[in-house]
């Protein structure tokens, strides 16, 4: 489903968008993230699905399932801080080794309920990247592009 390749202007290293998601310290059922559509020095655009079976939607509500913001917030931060974060640091990872990663801070708000099933797009552009902190302003869109949520996610990578 990952397909395509990422070319560095800088060095014209190129890094597959299947090895940034290999990189990634997530799994199932904990991974959201599907596919990265575009990425650059500036910002990434990537997407995911909410599985209906997912195990966050038991109970969150009763009879209601919505997804909780902190997924959201995490589905953001995947796609639009580390897998960035990621391929900023390319020419300095070790391909066949996983980052460090951790989340310094994040400012959310939250528009409209993420239900099972729905597929989102994540839209992050690069605000500073320094001394491996990255921040990044994000948003997801619904398919429609309706806005679900947007803010501010910083975290550092330590490679």
């Amino acid at each position: 489903m990952i397909v395509g390749i990422l070319q560095s202007k800088s060095k014209g290293l190129k890094m597959k968008k299947e090895q940034i998601i290999s990189l990634l310290p997530y799994q199932d059922p904990f991974l959201f993230i599907d596919e990265i559509d575009a990425i650059s020095e500036t910002g990434i655009k990537g997407n995911y699905t909410f599985n209906e079976e997912a195990f966050f939607y038991e109970g969150h509500f009763k009879n209601n399932p919505i997804t909780p913001g902190v997924i959201l917030t995490e589905c953001m931060a995947q796609i639009g801080l580390v897998c960035l974060g990621i391929y900023l640091l390319k020419d300095e990872l070790n391909k066949t080794k996983q980052p460090q990663i951790a989340l310094t801070a994040s400012q959310m708000d939250f528009y409209l309920p993420v239900l099972p099933g729905e597929k989102v797009t994540v839209v992050s552009k690069k605000e500073v990247f320094r001394f491996n902190k990255l921040k990044c302003k994000v948003k997801m869109l619904n398919i429609d592009g309706e806005l679900i949520a947007r803010g501010t996610i910083s975290g550092m990578l330590k490679v």
